[in-house]
Parts: structure tokens; sequence; C-alpha cells
């Protein structure tokens, strides 16, 4: 116990240190080499924090819907329900819960917390994690902006519902040959389920502090997730991305490169990306809304609350290699 909690308390501040390493690093390259950017480094600087305020506040509502759907989820829905609703077979199971993301209409932050409440109850993390890749896509809202940017053109709607839904069952398959499922979990998290499972306290109670647990443990991980997604957008020239957009191959590189670094609500960033239309081939902008949800700074900063720095880089490597070939594809059949 007491080796776990100091194993928790020193993960608990990767997090920080990588981001402050990050952006430091970024500072020194716009010090050093001044040349490459076109605004002095304090305009960018204040840029940057208004970018992280923006990312900070958009997220915010939906970070909090989250949590409170979470506290639901473990605390006022009876024992036994998910049991029984969900399907005994794994595959069918990760199936399921892959879809459950069209009737909650909160954006990738928001899943984090909900996901954290379907461990609690019970649901295992490779089939949590089917649900929380595939979530942030097949929302209801993601599909009406998805719709409003680009209607049926090009098939970038369909590619992204279809290749969300199978990239978040390949992630749920492979997490599911895992030997020991408790492993993919951090220290913290998974004392925070051992104490939810024998917490027998009034339910206003126990909302009470899981409601606290639940923001001690998304809110550090959100603002500095949002600082690094602020930071990297100034301090990394975009110009450089924009110069290759006319590369069927590199634009895709260039589009994953850019939905990682702008940590953009899954809910609006299909404007976003219907900016880059004229000059980017559709398959990167798939690539884009396929990768953007699941894997920006943002999202890996809040998923870091709740899986290991090892699952948490291997999500990244299957995401962006599946999300890579369907943009190949559809680039080629369009």
């Amino acid at each position: 116990m007491t080796q776990l909690a100091e194993r928790s308390r020193t993960r608990r501040w990767q997090g920080p240190v990588v981001g402050i390493v990050a952006v430091a690093c970024l500072v020194g390259i716009s010090v050093f080499a001044p040349g490459i950017f076109s605004d002095p480094l304090p305009t960018r600087l204040q840029d940057g924090l208004t970018l992280s305020l923006s990312v900070l506040i958009e997220a915010l509502p939906f970070v909090m819907l989250g949590v409170v759907l979470s506290i639901v989820m473990q605390v006022w829905v009876p024992s036994g329900v998910i049991e029984r609703i969900m399907p005994r077979a794994a595959w069918a199971r990760r199936a399921v819960l892959s879809l459950v993301g069209m009737v909650i209409p909160v954006c990738e932050c928001g899943n984090v917390p909900f996901a954290r409440g379907l461990m609690m109850r019970g649901v295992g993390p490779a089939d949590t994690l089917a649900f929380l890749v595939a979530a942030p896509i097949v929302n209801p809202i993601v599909i009406i902006t998805t719709h409003q940017a680009f209607g049926f053109d090009d098939g970038i709607l369909i590619a992204r519902l279809a290749g969300g839904y199978l990239i978040a069952n390949l992630v749920g398959w492979l997490y599911s040959r895992h030997p020991d499922p408790q492993a993919l979990l951090t220290g913290r998290f998974a004392q925070t389920c051992e104490t939810a499972s024998h917490d027998h306290g009034s339910r206003a109670a126990r909302t009470i502090a899981q409601f606290v647990v639940e923001l001690r443990a998304v809110m550090p991980a959100l603002v500095i997730g949002s600082a690094i997604a602020g930071a990297v957008q100034v301090l990394v020239p975009r110009s450089l991305l924009v110069a290759i957009g006319s590369n069927p191959v590199l634009s895709i590189v260039a589009m994953v490169l850019l939905a990682i670094t702008v940590a953009i609500c899954s809910n609006v960033d299909a404007f976003f990306a219907l900016s880059f239309a004229a000059t980017f081939s559709p398959g990167s902008l798939v690539a884009f809304l396929l990768v953007g949800p699941v894997v920006d700074l943002k999202m890996m900063a809040l998923m870091r609350t709740t899986y290991t720095t090892r699952v948490i880089a291997g999500i990244v490597a299957v995401v962006i290699l599946a999300a890579v070939a369907i943009g190949i594809g559809v680039n080629l059949v369009v």
C-alpha cells in the first residue's frame, strides 16, 4: 500500500514536469531561432495564454457534465443494472459500449470522468477504452456539426464515423488481450476504485465525496493539457504544416500533428478542419477528425489521470497509424 501510494505521488508530478520541459524547449527554440516566426516572442506568449484559456473555458462545461454523469453512474444507478444490460460476449460488449456515446452529448473532456465512473462500477479497462475512443466521434453533436461542415462530400462524415468506431473496437480488442487488466490503470486510480467499492455511506455523502475526488483528478490535468496545447500552437510555426498540405501523404501527417496540438473540442473541430479543405486532401481532413478527439494534448493529459503512460503511448500509436491508413484509403477512393 505504501509503495503504491509512493509511486502514485511520483507519477502525479510527471505530467507537470513534462509539460514545463516541453514549453521551455519551445521557448528556447523561439529565443535562439527567432527568424522562423513572424511575430515577436511576447506577442506569441500572450496569444498562447489566450489560446490556453479558450481551450480551458471551452472544455470546462463538458468536464463538469462528465463528472456529473460519472457520479450518477457510480452512486445513483442501482447495482447490477449495467451487468444486466451489457452483452456477455466481450466483443459484443465493446461493440455496444462504442455506441454509448451516441446518447451522451459531451465532448472528449467529459467522457474521461464518465469512463472512470464505468470502471468504478466494474466495467473492465479495455471495454471502457472502446467507449472512450469512440464516444468523442460518434456522439450526436459531433455527427450534426460534421454534417453541417461537410455534408456527405468526399465521404468525410461516413469515414469519420465508421473509422472512429473501428478504431475504438481495435483499441479495445488489443488491450483486452492484456494478461493483467488492472496493470493498465494508474496506482492512484486503482486506489480510488478500491475506496469507492468499500464506501457504503449515504448517497448524498458519497455524491459530494466523489465530486471532490473527480475534480481533483481531472482539473489539474485539464489545466496542464490546455496550457501545453496553447503553448505549442504559438511556439510551433503553423506555416510548416500548411506548406506541405498539397502532398497527399505529407498532408495527412501535417493534419495529424495539427490535430494533436490544437486541442479543439470534437463538437466544433469539423468547422476548424473545413478551413483547410481548399488546400488539404479529404483523407488528411478525415485523419484530423479521427486523431484530434482521441489523442490531442488535452485528452492525453486527462487520460493520464486513469491510464498509465505506456497504455496512452500505445493508444496514440494505434490511433495515429489507423487514422493515417484510413486517410490514405479515402484519398485513393475519392
